[in-house]
């Protein structure tokens, strides 16, 4: 039996796993080991309209419907720890707070555009907790469980992945945390 592949209304659903095309390579790749995914859709966009806001508005999607992906990098005793860290999009991370604590870091800061494209092989816009590199670690907010479609990156500025919450803590690696935003 097929799985009903998660949709929102003005955006057409297409199976992640069947349209390689639409993602970033590691996506693709990381998608093809995940025994669940066939539970994940991609979806076309504007890639003008690829950050958060702009896509709600245009394509008429609920902020809290989005889960952004941010990435986190610290140092402690000269040895840099890096986290993806997901959240919905109606809230924000709780990088001098809680990531600093989780990732044990003196200073945590956004890692740099230019490194977070160059590692993550996505685009800046598209960054996706789906495919991120080994050793990374992978932070998500507790509340993004209770998302019943979540639009994610797909690595690429010109589609986005629709999951539903529940399926997103359980990607591999996953470490969900309560209070990760505010």
């Amino acid at each position: 039996m097929a799985v009903a592949l998660p949709h929102l209304a003005g955006l057409t659903s297409l199976p992640a796993r069947e349209h390689p095309e639409l993602l970033a390579p590691p996506v693709a790749a990381a998608l093809a080991a995940w025994p669940v995914a066939e539970g994940v859709a991609v979806v076309e966009i504007d890639p003008e309209l690829a950050d958060t806001a702009a896509m709600s508005a245009a394509y008429d999607v609920p902020m809290e419907a989005g889960a952004n992906c941010v990435l986190v990098a610290g140092k402690r005793e000269g040895q840099e720890r890096v986290a993806a860290c997901l959240v919905r999009a109606d809230t924000r991370a709780d990088v001098n707070h809680t990531v600093k604590r989780l990732l044990d870091v003196r200073k945590p800061s956004f890692l740099p555009l230019d490194r977070a494209v160059a590692e993550s092989a996505m685009e800046y816009g598209g960054i996706t907790p789906v495919g991120l590199p080994a050793g990374w670690r992978l932070l998500v907010d507790a509340r993004v469980a209770d998302i019943e479609v979540a639009v994610i990156g797909s690595g690429l500025r010109r589609s986005k992945l629709l999951a539903p919450g529940s399926l997103l803590v359980r990607l591999p690696g996953a470490e969900v945390v309560e209070g990760l935003a505010g």
